[in-house]
C-alpha cells in the first residue's frame, strides 16, 4: 500500500484560494461579471469556494457553471447552463492538472463563445504536462514523478487537504 503524504492542510490551502481569488479580481477587474466553470467534482468544489471569496472581496458580479466532463473519456463535455457567455471573462477551475487532457477537453464548450477571455485556475499543478495547457492561477506547483498521484480532499464544502500517494 502507498503511502499518503500530506502537501497541503487546510489553512495553507484556505490561503492559497484567497490569494487566487484575489489575483482573479484584479486580473478582471474592467468586467462587469466573471463565469467561474468549474469542472465536475472536485473541481467544482473549489469554483464554488472561488466564487465565496470574490464575493466576500469585490462588487464584480459572479456566475457559477459546471462542466460535465467523462474523465475516463473526455471528448464529449458540456455545460450545465444555457447562459450566452459571449463577451464574458470565463475562468475554469479544477482541483489539480495532472497531463492537462482534463483541462483541454474541458474548453470544448467554450469553442463556440466569442469570450472576452477563457483563463484557467487549478489549486494544484503538476510540471509534466502531455497537452498543451497552462494554469493562469495556480495555488501550489510540485514536481512529481508520473507514479505518483495527487488527492484533494473535500469535507463539507472545505478542501480539507491535498496529499501525495
Amino acid at each position: 500500500m502507498s503511502k499518503k503524504v500530506k502537501i497541503l492542510d487546510a489553512n495553507v490551502i484556505e490561503t492559497k484560494l484567497l490569494r487566487m481569488a484575489y489575483e482573479m479580481v484584479e486580473n478582471n477587474i474592467d468586467q462587469k461579471e466573471i463565469v467561474i466553470a468549474g469542472i465536475q467534482g472536485r473541481g467544482m468544489d473549489i469554483a464554488t469556494i472561488i466564487k465565496q471569496k470574490i464575493n466576500a472581496i469585490a462588487k464584480i458580479k459572479t456566475t457559477l457553471i459546471q462542466i460535465n466532463i467523462d474523465k475516463e473519456n473526455p471528448v464529449n463535455c458540456s455545460l450545465n447552463s444555457n447562459m450566452k457567455l459571449d463577451g464574458k471573462s470565463i475562468i475554469v477551475v479544477d482541483d489539480v492538472a495532472n497531463s492537462g487532457r482534463t483541462l483541454l477537453y474541458a474548453l470544448n464548450p467554450f469553442l463556440n463563445v466569442i469570450a472576452k477571455k477563457i483563463q484557467i485556475a487549478v489549486l494544484l499543478d503538476r510540471k509534466h504536462k502531455s497537452y498543451p495547457v497552462s494554469a493562469d492561477y495556480i495555488g501550489t506547483s510540485l514536481a512529481t514523478t508520473y507514479q505518483e498521484h495527487i488527492s484533494v480532499e473535500v469535507k463539507s464544502g472545505k478542501v480539507s487537504g491535498a496529499y501525495l500517494l
